[in-house]
């Protein structure tokens, strides 16, 4: 593994420490491409306009005339957490805003799978629907779009994925992502782009005299949930995404956040106060993400959308225990696809420029998250593919992608597509996530053409493992406040978390649990404990570690320990 260590341009840490910034804190912003501290303003009113996103007015327009008319609105959700908060919050929303007939519908992952189908269309019809709304999918979903409509629905699409060669024929689409859209955030996670909806909704609300400025909806009670729904998929964390983040969070660790959320934090042993962008992507989301994965995401939005704390706690236990679930099958089948992958090559020989695994035993509702254990081992995009378990489609294999920086998955797929008509039946998703559907016949044929079409466009620098990191910690700063200082700033994709880099002593080192390198280690001449999740193999006795800042308790003393994240040897 290459540690690369970030260039940190010296006038702009001058400028933000200059600002009242920690010396600390200005470094890693410079870093990461942030010049004034007005940049770290996460103000509402520097939010992006709503008018600035394609198809906002219109369909607020067009659901201001549904609800004056008292219409039924059907919101056809997904099954991830994006998915899921965001139909939260379009349900509240609405509410909130005076619709008196809202309700949902959430596709089955093994009986419809992704998107507005028509099937889906028909029984939002039969429950006597007269407005269908998605949200975080419809984008692709030319056929859903055009079943739903020849029933006499009005549709209006809210997504935020890549759209294909045609657009679905809605009343009304609002996507980022779509020709002609302006909107500067084009990586607004699902739920995101919902609440901008539902902000030109309020304007043009006021705007037809319903309530005025000072007694209309307070919709920022939202931003929890856009806030959760944001990180949870894993999103780039730009300046518009931070400050919704950044607000949701104000939100959560003041105690004004939904039920569900609060016990969702409990029953993954997180304090409110203290939370995190870390709580979110890898507490809340995975148990929320588990409903759609192995059950239904339905138990997920009930808990989100539930003001019930009893029932809200009940929802949190159920979904906790499903995702212990999830964490077994995973586990099995993780070691089980890792052997797969790697018996694709002879020990000490480069992987194959893509991985493609499939056994007939996996579980479809977890190829996504085996997919990217593989990736992060391998260094490769990766595909994990399980056998349908919708009725008539068992000859159809479900694949979930996961990608490294520089190879666009999605275009990667369209690509594919084109070099081998009829083999994908359906795909979509992003550049580093993605999905498609492959009759098993054909499972041959697309891992030789998306390894050659991965042949081409990667090289070896791009096939290189490498860690951007901070450079080396100074030893004042390794203290406990400076640690939940660094934890209280908001990080993610694309804003990446601080994590630096030098050469340490390792003094002492045990595993723990069988699979945890466990490490007692001396950095700039003092002593520190530190973890390496994952990691089998000794170290030598001096070594260049790319190291996480983290703290633990021993005996009611908070001290800092260092979690490896990756070594140079």
């Amino acid at each position: 593994m290459n540690l690369l260590t970030r260039d940190v341009p010296p006038r702009s840490a001058w400028a933000l420490e200059q600002a009242g910034i920690h010396p600390l804190l200005a470094r890693l912003y410079a870093a990461r491409g942030v010049q004034s501290k007005d940049e770290l303003d996460d103000a509402l009113n520097l939010l992006l306009p709503p008018a600035g996103m394609l198809g906002t007015l219109e369909a607020a327009k067009l659901l201001a005339d549904a609800m004056a008319h008292n219409k039924r609105l059907c919101i056809v959700a997904d099954y991830d957490c994006d998915g899921a908060t965001a139909c939260a919050v379009a349900v509240r929303g609405l509410r909130m805003l005076g619709a008196q007939n809202v309700s949902y519908l959430v596709p089955d992952r093994v009986v419809d799978g992704y998107g507005l189908t028509p099937p889906i269309a028909q029984r939002v019809h039969a429950e006597g629907a007269d407005v269908l709304i998605t949200v975080d999918n419809g984008i692709a979903s030319v056929a859903g779009v055009q079943a739903a409509q020849t029933l006499g629905l009005q549709v209006l699409v809210t997504d935020h994925h890549l759209p294909g060669s045609e657009l679905p024929a809605a009343e009304v689409i609002v996507n980022p992502n779509q020709p002609g859209c302006s909107f500067v955030s084009k990586s607004i996670a699902g739920v995101g782009v919902m609440f901008y909806v539902l902000l030109a909704l309020r304007a043009e609300l006021r705007q037809r005299g319903v309530f005025d400025a000072s007694k209309q909806p307070r919709l920022d009670a939202l931003l929890p949930l856009v806030a959760l729904g944001t990180v949870a998929d894993v999103v780039k964390l730009d300046p518009n995404n931070r400050r919704l983040v950044a607000q949701g969070l104000r939100r959560v660790r003041a105690g004004a956040l939904p039920p569900g959320m609060a016990a969702l934090m409990r029953a993954a042993g997180r304090e409110t106060a203290k939370a995190t962008t870390f709580d979110f992507g890898f507490a809340l989301g995975p148990r929320i993400n588990a409903a759609g994965r192995l059950a239904d995401m339905t138990l997920g939005i009930e808990c989100l959308l539930t003001d019930d704390a009893g029932r809200a706690d009940e929802l949190a236990k159920q979904l906790d225990a499903i995702n212990r679930e999830r964490r077994m099958i995973e586990g099995d089948m993780r070691e089980m696809a890792m052997e797969m992958a790697e018996s694709l090559f002879d020990e000490g020989d480069e992987p194959p420029p893509a991985i493609c695994v499939f056994d007939p035993d996996f579980h479809e509702g977890v190829v996504g998250i085996v997919a990217s254990r593989i990736k992060d081992k391998l260094h490769r995009p990766t595909f994990v593919f399980a056998a349908s378990s919708a009725p008539g489609k068992e000859h159809e294999l479900k694949g979930s992608g996961r990608s490294i920086a520089g190879f666009h998955l999605r275009d990667a797929l369209d690509l594919v597509a084109k070099r081998a008509p009829g083999v994908l039946l359906r795909f979509g998703g992003h550049a580093m996530a993605a999905g498609c559907t492959v009759a098993e016949e054909h499972l041959d044929v697309f891992e030789e053409t998306l390894n050659q079409v991965a042949m081409e466009w990667l090289d070896a620098a791009t096939l290189q493992r490498r860690l951007e990191t901070d450079g080396p910690l100074p030893a004042e700063y390794r203290r406990v406040d400076l640690v939940d200082m660094l934890h209280h700033e908001v990080w993610g994709q694309g804003f990446a978390p601080p994590v630096f880099c030098e050469e340490i002593e390792i003094v002492s080192q045990r595993l723990v649990g069988e699979k945890h390198l466990s490490l007692k280690m001396k950095h700039q001449g003092q002593p520190v404990d530190g973890i390496w999740f994952g990691r089998t193999e000794p170290l030598p006795s001096k070594v260049k570690l790319a190291y996480r800042l983290d703290a633990d308790e021993w005996q009611g003393q908070k001290r800092v320990r260092f979690l490896v994240e990756g070594a140079e040897v």
